[in-house]
């Protein structure tokens, strides 16, 4: 009897013990959907359920520095700080002109010199650190982790580049690959994964993991582990670096530290985000990416102008008609700013091959090329001039590149082969836009990583690659599908921000006449598809990728896509299934356009018009043609009545879609 009394009062000790030791806090969404569990203890961990349903199991996560402390672990909770969010933010240059930020959150102080701090937004959680400590440190790991409570689907774009099992390989990459969808427990362990990626529940709630406020620190990638988890990896710190890859423009790393990130004074790590919805569409309308990144840091920006650009790389600088020989050189550049001053086209770029081959300098042009006579003959006639820049030239001497090239009038730079994102590539990428708005010059980050937040703090970055886009098409054999990846960007990659697709094919296949040609390209799909990847996808500095000669030859095409916005009052997700098709609506001032795309499987759609205002509006619509199943091109163009009762039935052939305009 007396044993028995003395071990019911040593589990009580013990339990009063573990009470002492752990302490649990808890914070909800807005509208109470979401529920995130924070455990302090010997780790800190924290678990999330959707309207009562597990979503996340518990995840530890951590930051262990180099003097062997490690933040998250045995952590001492000093104090907790819970507040409500609120306000209204601009957003200019992109998907709308404002957007709520609406979110509880909640900061816990810890012994320590730093901070974890957490919020709940109705379509997701969100954690990050803060440092607070003044003396340099290096960061020799972060530990991200999910954990999921049972198989799931996960759609994911794995590093292609690289050894298998070899993370060092893998790392230097260009973002590009399309997504494999595989249970978690079937995910190939010997691979990266670069985000966003999605995973779907088997309930049949899914959740985008991502990043954003992305700066002077590495990239986030996942890799899959046991009991249906991914966990973080991050590019070690570069030690050497050697000049070389493509035309010599790129810097590439021979040997890593043994850590992913130096830290020289207080500041917050990046945002961790889960997107969490039960509607696919609801992850293509989420805006935490930008919300949560750092507000800008530019107090004028006047100056930027968004648009579309008449586009040289793409259709290999082809023109049909002219008298003269068309390549890298003056005539064929006056003819596109010619064509983009005719249509209203903004810009005209002069990709690769301007500066001269394989000395990674700005500075020596091509004899062929006058850069002052083309600008100014694009500015008489309203066309500004963007010039192509490998990641090393522009490196190297930024800040005289910019000065000289603003004074010339050029307006900007589309930055490439970037191709890393350990911590100092993302410090380029700040340094970059920073260096380009001290010279008004705009900037596409083209051979990078996903935006992370990039367009909000820096305005002037208008775009970024990191994405699978149409240039492909160019050496893509017929195996791969890029019509069903089209329909996966806006739930997953376009998550992350804006990105540099490239579209506006006049040369279009259907699955079964699609062929890779490296110099008169085509995409897969039908024309319509074309045309309503200008309204789906945001971009708000938007390739028009083909010939002049091809957009004079379908001049009503080109007509519409010169006339459609690429920045946007407001924007609406009408419906769409991941890899299956979606429908956007977006308004510009009075005027909306919506567009819709489909994978390989034609489908009937139903668009529901009701956010249009009272009375009767008058629609453009662009549709595919009853023959587009054979021929890609085919489509018919028809204005209809419409008014905010009305509920389009529209056809979308295999690799389909449409695009309309309502005034």
């Amino acid at each position: 009897m007396v044993r028995k009394i003395f071990l019911g009062m040593m589990c009580c000790l013990l339990a009063g013990s573990l009470s002492a030791a752990q302490k649990q806090l808890s914070l909800t969404s807005p509208d109470g959907t979401l529920k995130a569990t924070i455990n302090v203890g010997e780790k800190l961990t924290y678990s999330v359920l959707y309207d009562g349903k597990e979503v996340l199991a518990p995840s530890a996560i951590s930051m262990t520095l180099d003097n062997g402390e490690v933040w998250g672990d045995n952590a001492k909770l000093l104090k907790s700080a819970e507040k409500q969010i609120d306000t209204k933010i601009a957003s200019p240059f992109y998907r709308a002109d404002s957007m709520r930020d609406w979110c509880n959150e909640l900061t816990l102080k810890f012994k320590g010199d730093y901070s974890v701090v957490f919020r709940a937004y109705n379509d997701g959680i969100a954690y990050r650190f803060v440092n607070q400590a003044k003396d340099p440190f290096c960061i020799v790991r972060e530990e991200v982790d999910y954990r999921f409570p049972a198989d799931a689907v996960a759609t994911v774009p794995y590093v292609t580049q690289g050894s298998d099992g070899n993370f060092n390989t893998q790392f230097p990459n260009s973002f590009e690959n399309v997504y494999k969808s595989e249970k978690l427990s079937e995910l190939n362990r010997q691979r990266l994964m670069f985000l966003p990626l999605v995973v779907k529940t088997e309930e049949g709630i899914s959740v985008c993991l991502t990043e954003t406020d992305l700066y002077d620190y590495p990239g986030l990638y996942l890799v899959a582990d046991e009991e249906y988890g991914l966990v973080g990896v991050q590019p070690g710190y570069p030690k050497k670096e050697m000049q070389g890859g493509h035309n010599n423009l790129q810097m590439l790393v021979t040997e890593r530290e043994n850590y992913i990130a130096k830290v020289d004074a207080p500041r917050n790590f990046p945002w961790r985000i889960a997107v969490i919805t039960e509607n696919d569409k609801d992850l293509v309308a989420s805006n935490l990416s930008y919300l949560l990144a750092e507000p800008s840091k530019l107090s004028d920006i006047s100056w930027i102008k968004p648009g579309k650009v008449a586009w040289d790389w793409w259709n290999d600088w082809n023109l049909d008609g002219v008298d003269f020989v068309t390549g890298v050189n003056n005539d064929t550049y006056k003819a596109y700013i010619d064509f983009a001053s005719k249509n209203g086209i903004e810009y005209v770029i002069l990709d690769e091959g301007w500066a001269v081959n394989l000395q990674a300098d700005l500075m020596q042009v091509v004899e062929d090329i006058d850069i002052k006579e083309l600008v100014d003959y694009a500015a008489e006639r309203n066309v500004g001039i963007i010039l192509w820049a490998g990641y090393y030239a522009f490196e190297r001497d930024m800040e005289e590149v910019c000065r000289y090239y603003s004074e010339l009038g050029v307006k900007g730079f589309k930055v490439d082969f970037m191709d890393r994102d350990d911590q100092l590539m993302t410090d380029f990428n700040h340094r970059a836009a920073a260096t380009a708005a001290k010279y008004k010059l705009i900037l596409d980050l083209h051979g990078t990583h996903k935006p992370a937040g990039i367009n909000r703090t820096y305005p002037n970055v208008l775009n970024c690659e990191g994405v699978f886009g149409l240039e492909q098409v160019k050496w893509i054999p017929a195996t791969v599908d890029q019509v069903t990846y089209d329909v996966m960007i806006p739930f997953i990659r376009q998550v992350a921000g804006p990105l540099d697709y490239t579209q506006g094919a006049m040369r279009n296949a259907t699955k079964s006449n699609y062929f890779p040609c490296y110099n008169e390209p085509m995409s897969q799909g039908t024309r319509c598809r074309q045309l309503a990847l200008y309204v789906v996808y945001d971009s708000p500095f938007n390739m028009m990728c083909d010939t002049p000669s091809n957009y004079e030859r379908e001049q009503t095409c080109t007509d519409f896509i010169a006339a459609v916005p690429t920045v946007w009052d407001e924007t609406r997700i009408l419906d769409g299934e991941l890899g299956e098709y979606v429908v956007t609506a977006r308004r510009k001032g009075d005027v909306w356009y919506v567009g819709g795309i489909t994978n390989w499987t034609e489908r009937d759609v139903e668009v529901d018009l009701s956010f249009l205002n009272d009375g009767s509006h008058q629609a453009s619509l662009f549709k595919d043609g009853v023959n587009a199943h054979r021929i890609a091109r085919d489509y018919k163009k028809e204005s209809v009545s419409v008014d905010r009762q009305t509920k389009l039935k529209l056809h979308l052939a295999p690799g389909g879609g449409f695009a309309m305009r309502i005034e």
